[in-house]
């Protein structure tokens, strides 16, 4: 096959780094080989039994035909009173899109208002694939370096460097995926006022995390610290994460009716609706109570206090309290530079994250992935006993670096 027959936006886009982690590992484990995977981005929970008997209800009841192409209305309904209810927020059904999770409502975004040379400014860390994303739709990622000690969280001084007469959209993550980091509503506020200046700058606003927060901390959404930014607003949610629903494939939008209606056009050419199973289950997710909700975020929280505790102790790691999602994001910038037992000299994440997967069996996800080197991801979605054999797999391979 000719070299030009793939075209130059695929070429120029890379598959996501934490699905080939993920992949690496299911590999390795398939082979025989012992490996710990905390490399993905999904809660170790099953569906809740009541989400899962909608969905038996629903194709007992046949509800397995075609269905608008971004969401039936009982669902849009219910994810207009989450709106009202948990953010403050109104939206008629016209300003709703519902789509194959969180990943296509913010492609169909980017698809539908980038025009080429377009800027996306891109807190970094950042999600793997936001950039590739704005890359597809011929736009220019533009990355905001965050620091460590701010806690990976942007601040007006940045934007002021960073917004340029071409800059379409800035994209918010709270809770942060891969940090974990959450802003607050006074941060949030502060960056919204200043947003408020520039007519055609947009917001994405990515809250996938949502409800994924610990020890009190009090979710805000940019739309509702700011009211005057909602109309140029998109906030992103989806019941993947909080619902333990990753599989199930639906996440949902509320923003401007232009905004929406150009995504449904962009949906109705691709993949047309998301599953009408998958729909009534994300109904039954919204409509019902979620009091399990707070049993998932109290076991997650101690598997972050476990996790936190372990890595910190390790001579050449550091890692910043994360207040949401179920990841961490530790500094491994004391250990490069030094030789495995091969002596391979261990220069960026990249090294290090390998060495883990080859030395000590441990497949977390390197910094670069997520545009930020000396660092690494590990998700603590999964058991106290796996962690803990991860941290002392960790430790000891870190003891064997000279």
């Amino acid at each position: 096959m000719k070299n030009n027959f793939i075209s130059l936006r695929v070429r120029n886009i890379k598959p996501s780094p934490t699905m080939a982690v993920t992949s690496k590992a299911r590999e390795l484990k398939a082979k025989g080989n012992d490996i710990i995977g905390l490399g993905a981005g999904e809660p170790d929970f099953d569906t809740p039994n009541h989400i899962k008997r909608a969905a038996i209800k629903a194709i007992e009841d046949g509800k397995t035909k075609y269905t608008a192409v971004d969401g039936i209305p009982e669902l849009k309904d219910a994810i207009i009173n989450k709106f009202y209810k948990d953010n403050n927020l109104s939206y008629s059904r016209t300003e709703v899109s519902v789509g194959t999770g969180g990943k296509q409502i913010l492609f169909n975004a980017l698809q539908a208002t980038i025009n080429k040379g377009d800027e996306v400014i891109i807190p970094a860390p950042f999600w793997v694939s936001y950039p590739d994303m704005v890359i597809l739709a011929e736009g220019i990622p533009k990355f905001i370096e965050t620091k460590v000690e701010n806690d990976f969280k942007i601040s007006v001084d940045m934007l002021v460097k960073a917004i340029t007469p071409k800059t379409k959209w800035i994209i918010i993550n709270s809770p942060s995926n891969p940090t974990g980091s959450c802003y607050t509503k006074k941060e949030l506020e502060e960056i919204g006022n200043y947003l408020k200046n520039f007519r055609d700058l947009y917001i994405l606003s990515d809250d996938i995390y949502e409800k994924i927060t610990y020890e009190n901390f009090s979710f805000s959404a940019i739309a509702e610290v700011v009211p005057e930014l909602k109309a140029k607003t998109l906030t992103v949610n989806g019941v993947s994460k909080a619902y333990s629903m990753t599989g199930w494939r639906i996440g949902y939008a509320g923003g401007p009716e232009d905004l929406i209606k150009a995504m449904a056009k962009i949906q109705s050419q691709s993949t047309s609706n998301p599953t009408s199973i998958s729909q009534y289950a994300a109904l039954e997710a919204l409509s019902s109570s979620n009091d399990f909700l707070n049993i998932n975020n109290s076991i997650f929280l101690k598997r972050r206090n476990l996790i936190l505790d372990k890595i910190n102790s390790i001579k050449g790691l550091k890692c910043n309290r994360p207040q949401g999602a179920f990841y961490i994001f530790p500094s491994c910038n004391d250990l490069i530079g030094l030789k495995t037992p091969s002596s391979k000299i261990i220069k960026n994440s990249s090294d290090f994250c390998e060495y883990l997967l080859e030395e000590a069996g441990v497949a977390v996800v390197p910094g670069i992935a997520f545009g930020m080197e000396n660092f690494f991801r590990i998700s603590y979605a999964t058991s106290e006993k796996i962690l803990m054999d991860a941290c002392e797999r960790i430790h000891t391979a870190c003891k064997k670096l000279n």
